[in-house]
């Protein structure tokens, strides 16, 4: 006997509230599967950046009280890095500068607080410009640096140092075309990426322009010979690419490809072999030879135990570390300021990174977001390289520690990028409301 059913309204009004479940057919009374609920896809419109919460709508005060953090914590992590570096460029370059300058010791102390000014000056000049500007000015700025960099590669106009042509003497000034590179990149991998917003499930869109663009200058960055930079420059795509939320098998393959090629590099020259093979897998096998650099830095890194001999007491500087200035500044830092001193640099690098994180968290646009995360990527992966390369969990690269590093064009283009992050803070702020259909 069938089952008897109520038909009050209310019954039928619950029925209708109710979650589909499994209902009997009038003729046969058995049970057949739920319909399926219908379902539209997300429109390609409304990816967010796969790290990041959806935008919110925000009041105007609440907007500029976050605005106030980031740029307070930027502001305050690039400061102190920035004044770090010009000490320990004070304390480890010293001894060199006296060497090479006519006994002026404060040689490169001098030349890196000219190039803080300047950096400084250039940062605060665009942190007052809308982030929107770099969507016009990335193109003319990468190709502007990528004829340079072309000029730099050529033996008779670049200058070669430890293998690599990356640098154009101009007399008293002395640039890196690469370092500029970095922003153009930058902003024209945001752009790109904005502009194939809602087609970035299909690879050939971000291969077709920008596979051929960082093709073109990771081509230049091997013909100087940098394949540090180089990687840098590949890297703060790939953190671009992962913001946006391309699928990661489409990540994964790039990476491979990249890892493959770079294997590729890396065995196919003689210098490059050694640095890899020698100096970083088996430094102790050749102490006064390929892996010098890495033991003395090692040496000098153990010497400061947890405090540190104390500022200006480095013995590494006195021609027992290469570099100790420039690329292995950290070194000399661990020596100097101990592991504390070590861990203290490190934890201002993450709070810079951190504060990155959250200028792109509350960027208005996706352009914007995309320019933060590159920056992000640039500084972090940079820095990682570097401190890795140190303490001998990477190889050497010849890649400075930004911010820390004695090197003009390195110091002025990083604190242009800690700009363009406060441009975006400071464009979050203006709006009272999150504006997620922005391009």
């Amino acid at each position: 006997m069938a089952e008897r059913t109520s038909s009050s309204p209310r019954s039928r009004t619950s029925s209708r509230k109710a979650a589909p479940a499994a209902r009997r057919t009038p003729a046969s009374g058995r049970r057949t599967a739920p319909a399926p609920r219908a379902t539209t896809p997300k429109a390609a419109g409304e990816r967010h950046l796969r790290l990041l919460a959806e935008p919110k709508r925000r009041s105007a005060t609440e907007s500029r009280r976050l605005a106030r953090v980031d740029l307070a914590l930027l502001a305050a992590s690039a400061g102190f890095l920035t004044v770090v570096g010009l000490a320990m460029v004070l304390s480890a370059g010293s001894v060199s500068a006296a060497q090479g300058y006519d006994g002026n010791s404060f040689w490169y102390f001098e030349r890196q607080v000219l190039y803080a000014v300047v950096g400084l000056g250039a940062a605060l000049f665009v942190a007052r410009l809308r982030p929107t500007v770099w969507k016009a000015v990335g193109l003319p700025l990468l190709v502007g640096a990528m004829a340079l960099m072309a000029i730099a590669a050529h033996p008779a106009s670049g200058a070669s140092l430890y293998g690599a042509s990356r640098w154009i003497d101009l007399g008293p000034l002395t640039i890196q075309p690469s370092e500029l590179a970095k922003l153009g990149l930058v902003a024209v991998t945001a752009a790109i990426v904005t502009n194939k917003w809602n087609r970035l499930d299909e690879p050939w869109q971000l291969v077709f322009p920008l596979g051929v663009v960082v093709g073109a200058v990771a081509m230049l960055g091997m013909l100087q010979r940098d394949l540090g930079t180089t990687l840098i420059l590949c890297g703060l795509v790939f953190v671009i690419l992962f913001a946006a939320g391309v699928r990661l098998r489409y990540l994964a393959i790039a990476g491979g490809a990249g890892l493959a090629t770079a294997m590729l590099l890396i065995v196919g020259e003689a210098y490059r072999r050694t640095r890899f093979f020698d100096a970083w897998l088996n430094p102790w096998a050749d102490r006064q030879g390929n892996g010098y650099q890495l033991i003395q830095g090692l040496i000098a890194m153990g010497s400061g135990g947890w405090f540190g001999t104390g500022l200006g007491t480095s013995r590494a500087k006195w021609d027992f570390l290469p570099n100790a200035h420039s690329d292995f500044i950290y070194a000399v830092i661990g020596e100097e300021l101990g592991l504390v001193g070590a861990l203290v640099v490190l934890a201002a690098f993450g709070v810079l990174i951190y504060a990155g994180v959250r200028i792109a968290l509350h960027a208005r646009g996706t352009f914007e977001r995309l320019l933060a995360a590159g920056i992000v990527g640039w500084i972090g992966v940079q820095a990682i390289v570097n401190m890795g390369a140190v303490t001998g969990l990477l190889p050497i690269t010849g890649v400075p520690l930004p911010l820390v590093s004695f090197g003009g064009t390195a110091l002025v283009v990083t604190l242009i990028g800690i700009g363009m992050l406060a441009s975006v803070a400071r464009d979050s702020a203006r709006a009272g409301r999150r504006s997620p259909a922005r391009r």
